[in-house]
């Protein structure tokens, strides 16, 4: 079997589009087409089975498909250890969400920009579930996750630290000033937030659901910020994300504390041999996360 197939191979059985494959590995797709045909030969098997214009793993492909795997990831630990290049190189797919990148994630991507600039970092910007599965999959590399739950199924997770939660108003909102606020007292407060699937705001959301108070969503962290500086109502954030505005007084904290507390982590599949360029961005996202928690 040569690897060039099962690369091939991988990409196809991961996307389910012959299609999509040829053009995530820039080759025509009749060209795809006529390795998963070579390989399928050589192997005495069909590797998918033809559902009109879908396609779908035969139980061979099944049991082929981890085997891919593991020989992809050792053909680049094998590159990668005997590469002449003295720095490190490589492409990364980060799986990410907004606040993570905006607020946690620039030192690193700095960093990196200048001390490695033959690692190339990609960002995918996905919520939990997503990045979960493009982890399992393969498509990423490593991911970012802002979770309660610190172990995911099928995948290695390293907690870099909890991420403090804070419920913030505009100065003039009527809660500013009231100590000792319950979930209760947030009935008759319009809630504003990011897009549903977002951990902090489904918690939010889920915690105040017997008292059903209306949601404003604006999508993203920014407009959720400008919009609760409006008046528009209340909105849980990262403490991250929301310090600027806190020390300048656009947004003040209300005296509510979560029941729940997240953390943030960084995962990738289990059992997947890290390349030399992983392993550095692991540890390096690590130590930097880290060092910007109050905690860390």
């Amino acid at each position: 079997m040569e690897l060039r197939l099962l690369t091939t191979f991988e990409k196809v059985a991961t996307v389910l589009s012959f299609t999509r494959a040829a053009a995530d590995l820039g080759y025509a797709q009749s060209s795809v087409t006529g390795q998963i045909r070579s390989l399928e030969s050589s192997l005495g098997v069909e590797l998918f089975e033809r559902l009109g214009s879908r396609i779908r793993l035969t139980e061979a492909g099944e049991r082929l498909l981890p085997y891919a795997r593991r020989m992809g990831e050792l053909a680049e630990e094998a590159r990668t250890a005997v590469a002449s290049a003295a720095e490190p190189s490589g492409t990364i797919a980060v799986g990410t969400m907004e606040s993570l990148t905006s607020y946690r994630l620039p030192a690193l991507l700095e960093y990196f920009h200048h001390r490695y600039p033959a690692v190339r970092l990609t960002l995918r910007p996905t919520l939990g579930d997503e990045t979960r599965q493009a982890l399992r999959q393969g498509t990423y590399d490593v991911g970012f996750l802002m979770e309660p739950d610190t172990e995911h199924e099928g995948l290695e997770s390293d907690v870099l630290a909890p991420e403090p939660l804070v419920l913030v108003a505009g100065p003039d909102h009527p809660l500013v000033g009231r100590t000792g606020l319950t979930a209760a007292d947030l009935a008759g407060a319009r809630l504003v937030g990011t897009e549903p699937g977002c951990p902090y705001r489904d918690l939010f959301e889920a915690e105040l659901r017997e008292w059903a108070p209306p949601f404003m969503e604006f999508g993203t962290i920014e407009a959720t910020k400008r919009g609760v500086a409006a008046g528009l109502g209340v909105a849980l954030l990262p403490r991250v994300a929301v310090a600027a505005e806190l020390t300048s007084g656009t947004l003040v904290a209300l005296d509510w504390e979560a029941p729940f507390t997240l953390f943030t982590q960084l995962a990738w599949r289990r059992g997947k041999r890290l390349p030399a360029h992983v392993r550095l961005f692991v540890e390096q996202a690590r130590r930097l996360v880290r060092e910007q928690s109050p905690t860390g």
